[in-house]
């Protein structure tokens, strides 16, 4: 079923069983989830939803915060009448994802945080205050060369172009305002968050690749670090679009995660 709820946010919901929420990196929206989301399906009621600015939900180009995306996702919660329920987030998603659970504890049965940044250093902060500076001047095209390279191996690219291809057509299709706004927001949170990641206290679930340069296994292993119980997967061989490269591998520790955490589902 796909539908906007009240404030203007597309979302789409299939499978049925306990919910899960995922929310999407920037730039994407919510077909980004397609190839896992198929066997969540199976146990689970999926909740995927374009974040603000993205694909079909609102804009919100200017003064944009993670307590906008927040709020986004709790309204989008209050509208499906989700009282308690699972948010499984990929990139700057999953900065919302621990910034939801921290604001709302009590409707966050479950955390996913996959390929998310933590505390970056001053260099690595002053690279993405590069290219946010420069997609706010030339837009998504700018930056989305560069960022397949980073997110896909180039085994992957070299024998799935059209995968690619589409990930570059979402990316590029995005309101110029709205991505620069968004990017901002994925440069700068991430020191606010580290800061604060010790009072999340629902099962967790770190996960990134050991070739994602940009949210990189000693990034997920601190963040996992501060979250009492979290657990911490970095699979090998994989960079930032792990869930497209190779989805088994995600559901592989993802699955079993829920399973043994989500509360209303037996391990």
């Amino acid at each position: 079923m796909a539908a906007k709820d009240p404030h203007g946010t597309r979302y789409e919901v299939t499978g049925n069983g306990p919910p899960i929420v995922l929310v999407h990196g920037l730039g994407l929206h919510h077909a980004m989830w397609q190839w896992v989301s198929p066997t969540l399906d199976r146990d689970y009621r999926v909740i995927r939803y374009d974040l603000i600015g993205h694909g079909d939900s609102y804009r919100q180009p200017s003064n944009l915060t993670m307590a906008d995306f927040v709020r986004q996702l709790n309204d989008l919660a209050d509208h499906l009448q989700l009282t308690r329920f699972a948010v499984i987030g990929f990139s700057l998603g999953g900065l919302i994802a621990e910034a939801f659970a921290l604001a709302h504890p009590m409707r966050t049965a479950a955390l996913g945080v996959l390929h998310s940044a933590y505390d970056r250093s001053d260099d690595e902060r002053a690279a993405i205050r590069a290219r946010v500076s420069l997609a706010r001047t030339v837009g998504p095209d700018a930056t989305i060369g560069p960022a397949l390279q980073r997110w896909f191996t180039a085994e992957f690219a070299a024998r799935s172009p059209k995968i690619l291809e589409q990930v570059r057509a979402w990316v590029t299709a995005n309101d110029a305002a709205s991505f620069a706004a968004a990017y901002h927001v994925l440069a700068e949170v991430d020191a606010e968050l580290a800061h604060t990641l010790s009072a999340i206290r629902c099962p967790t679930l770190v996960m990134t690749g050991d070739e994602d340069f940009g949210n990189s296994p000693a990034m997920a292993q601190q963040a996992a670090a501060q979250i009492p119980g979290a657990e911490c997967v970095i699979l090998p061989g994989l960079r930032h679009m792990a869930l497209a490269e190779d989805p088994r591998a995600v559901l592989d520790a993802l699955s079993p995660f829920l399973a043994r955490a989500y509360p209303y589902l037996p391990a």
